[in-house]
C-alpha cells in the first residue's frame, strides 16, 4: 500500500507542471514582446529570464517525478517485489540512470526520496509563482 500511496501522491506532479508551463509560456511571450515592437524595461527582461529558468528547472523535476510515479505504480502491483526491485535497479544501471547495479535502500527510503523530488517540483513552482507576482507588481513602476 505504501508504494501505491506514493505513486498516487507523485501522480499530482502533472497538475503542478501544467501551472508552471502556463507561467513559463507567459514569461516567454512577455520576454519576446520587444520583437513585436513593444518596450520592455531591463528589469522586466531579467524577471522574464528568471521565470523561464525556473520553468526549465521545474520541467526537469516534473520529468523525474513522472518517471517515479509510473515506476511506483507498476511496482505497487508487483507480485514479486524483491525480484522486480532487482530488475529495476539493473535496468536503471544499464541505462546509466544509476551509478550502481545494487541499491541497498528499502522501499520506505525510496518513497521518501521520490517524495523529495515532488517537493522540489512544488518548491520550483512556488518560486515561479512568487516571481511572477513580483513581476506583475513591479512592471508598472519600472516601465
Amino acid at each position: 500500500m505504501n508504494l501505491q500511496l506514493t505513486a498516487s501522491l507523485l501522480a499530482r506532479g502533472p497538475q503542478l507542471e501544467r501551472l508552471s508551463d502556463g507561467i513559463t509560456l507567459l514569461a516567454l511571450g512577455v520576454g519576446l514582446a520587444p520583437l513585436l515592437g513593444a518596450a520592455l524595461p531591463p528589469l522586466g527582461s531579467l524577471l522574464c529570464a528568471l521565470l523561464l529558468a525556473l520553468g526549465v528547472l521545474h520541467k526537469y523535476w516534473a520529468i523525474r517525478v513522472a518517471l517515479d510515479a509510473e515506476l511506483f505504480a507498476h511496482l505497487g502491483a508487483s507480485q514479486d517485489l524483491p525480484a522486480d526491485t532487482q530488475a529495476l535497479d539493473r535496468a536503471l544501471f544499464d541505462l546509466n540512470l544509476k551509478p550502481h547495479a545494487k541499491d541497498s535502500r528499502d522501499w520506505p527510503a525510496r518513497s521518501q526520496a521520490a517524495l523529495a523530488l515532488l517537493r522540489r517540483q512544488a518548491m520550483c513552482l512556488g518560486l515561479q509563482l512568487l516571481l511572477a507576482l513580483a513581476t506583475l507588481l513591479t512592471l508598472p513602476f519600472t516601465g
